[in-house]
């Protein structure tokens, strides 16, 4: 028997605000060309910063907030977002059963410390014992920077008291595609009743732009159209996002609403020759047998020239083939976000499901900008990464 999988609980924030009442008028704002962004920080390029919030709230011991950097910030505050929706915040018997399911990318350095350091070091009678002195007294546990994401587990179990079981995942869009798509398939199969799944990128790190410039996928010109930049079209924001994910029965079982229903989600990468993300999208696309009726793509362009193109070209594919659709790209509202991007917009698929329609355009050339007629109940999420990895997930109102 396969288990019924319900969305109960969702927080995130990013350069849009905090919490979904922000996140949805935010994308109003940028819908009338309110963009969010800073261009000044890192020239040439551009990000999407994350938007004030309350940190003490989130986070309320200082000691705390020391121990992480900004990007297990964004992680923490959405996932306590998400706790607090579900109902599971401070529920010791919840808490003690809820898995989490973590996709974030590598490093978060302490930038002060390590100047400090490195300016220690040029100094006279400097030496191993001074190096030692300083790495043990000064750095956050970031050290090993391959741990990061296992850290960013680790505090958000801490400040929220989860004791169930985690789990995480490293690898760009893929990590948090996989995210989902793991807690999906073990609730649907009777593994577990009660998952949390979230990421975050801070995209405000000043490593960032010296590691994928070098790659030719930065922006350095005028933010133009999602859908028609150049290879070198990404801009990042910074984003954390976290959903409560569960089986039906556990959720009725505890008198909780359900906020959506995870009807599929898949995942697969390729080669990535010419055409093959889009057959690898067109066979997930086959395999969820969506119904006919309007259908709401939230999209996950990252605005890098050719696979974006490559994507809107699928996406009107399915126009031709009858499908009544309206596409959003939200990389122009809220910057592209890695391993979190995926589950950013899961979140903001919700967001359209809660009010029963889609936000304005994003863009101009937005495709199939149009809005849908009538309610909106299903809701298309996609997830093609700049490099590797395809992910397609329906979501459906539940009555």
């Amino acid at each position: 028997m396969t288990n019924e999988v319900w969305i109960t609980g969702g927080g995130m924030v990013s350069a849009l605000g905090d919490g979904d009442e922000a996140q949805w008028q935010g994308l109003g704002r940028a819908a009338a060309g309110q963009l969010a962004i800073d261009s000044r920080s890192f020239p040439p390029f551009h990000i999407y910063p994350i938007h004030d919030f309350d940190l003490d709230r989130h986070i309320p011991r200082k000691g705390d907030q020391r121990a992480m950097g900004p990007l297990m910030h964004y992680g923490v505050a959405a996932a306590g977002l998400a706790l607090a929706e579900a109902g599971i915040a401070g529920d010791a018997a919840l808490l003690g059963k809820t898995h989490l399911i973590a996709a974030v990318g590598p490093g978060e350095r302490d930038e002060a410390v390590d100047e400090q350091i490195m300016t220690l070091m040029m100094g006279e009678g400097a030496g191993a014992a001074l190096l030692n002195e300083q790495l043990s007294n000064n750095l956050r546990p970031t050290l090993f920077l391959a741990q990061l994401p296992n850290l960013f587990a680790a505090n958000v179990a801490i400040v929220h008291g989860l004791v169930g079981a985690s789990r995480t995942f490293m690898g760009e869009e893929s990590a948090g595609i996989d995210a989902a798509r793991i807690a999906f398939e073990r609730l649907a199969a009777g593994q577990g009743e009660l998952f949390l799944v979230g990421g975050a990128l801070n995209a405000s790190r000043r490593d960032m732009p010296s590691i994928y410039h070098c790659g030719g996928l930065l922006l350095t010109g005028p933010v133009g159209d999602l859908w028609s930049r150049p290879q070198a079209g990404i801009c990042f924001g910074s984003v954390g996002a976290f959903l409560v994910m569960e089986t039906r029965a556990h959720a009725e079982q505890r008198g909780v609403r359900p906020l959506a229903r995870l009807a599929a989600l898949s995942a697969g990468r390729c080669r990535r020759l010419p055409g093959a993300a889009a057959a690898s999208a067109a066979r997930q696309w086959r395999a969820l047998r969506p119904a006919a009726g309007p259908l709401a793509v939230i999209s996950g362009a990252c605005g890098s020239g050719p696979i974006t193109r490559e994507e809107r070209d699928f996406l009107a594919s399915l126009a031709a083939d009858g499908m009544d659709i309206a596409v959003r790209g939200t990389a122009a509202a809220i910057g592209h976000s890695m391993e979190a991007s995926f589950l950013a917009n899961l979140f903001l698929a919700i967001s359209c499901l809660r009010r029963r329609c889609l936000f304005a355009p994003l863009a101009t050339s937005e495709p199939l900008e149009r809005r849908l007629d009538g309610a909106v109940d299903r809701v298309l999420v996609t997830g093609w990464g700049h490099q590797r990895g395809e992910g397609l997930a329906c979501l459906e109102a539940v009555p």
